[in-house]
């Protein structure tokens, strides 16, 4: 499994369509490019951060932009962005709690 975390500084005001072209590009590259996913994060220093798994580093290589709108929508929001670190798994002791489907399945 490869990793990538991704760090930026928002522009004020910018959190909601920061969060909407996170949302239409990380499902657009889900479906399209075989990523496993992606968690947003915000960080106690005002940073926002996220993570990003795939199966290996030539599925990302590979993917291109799948969602050209909301990666404009994301890009209008940053007011600076950090280098991102990719990140090769060595141990996995992450533990995935149990949540019901909203159809009680």
């Amino acid at each position: 499994m490869f990793a990538v975390i991704y760090r930026w500084r928002l522009l004020p005001g910018g959190e909601e369509q920061f969060r909407e072209g996170w949302r239409r590009v990380t499902e657009a590259i889900l479906r399209e490019c075989g990523s496993y996913g992606s968690r947003l994060h915000r960080g106690d220093d005002g940073t926002w951060l996220a993570y990003a798994r795939w199966p290996d580093e030539a599925s990302r290589e590979r993917c291109g932009v799948p969602d050209p709108e909301g990666i404009a929508m994301m890009a209008g929001a940053i007011a600076e962005r950090m280098p991102e670190t990719r990140l090769t798994l060595v141990d996995d002791l992450l533990a995935e709690p149990y949540v019901p489907a909203a159809d009680g399945s």
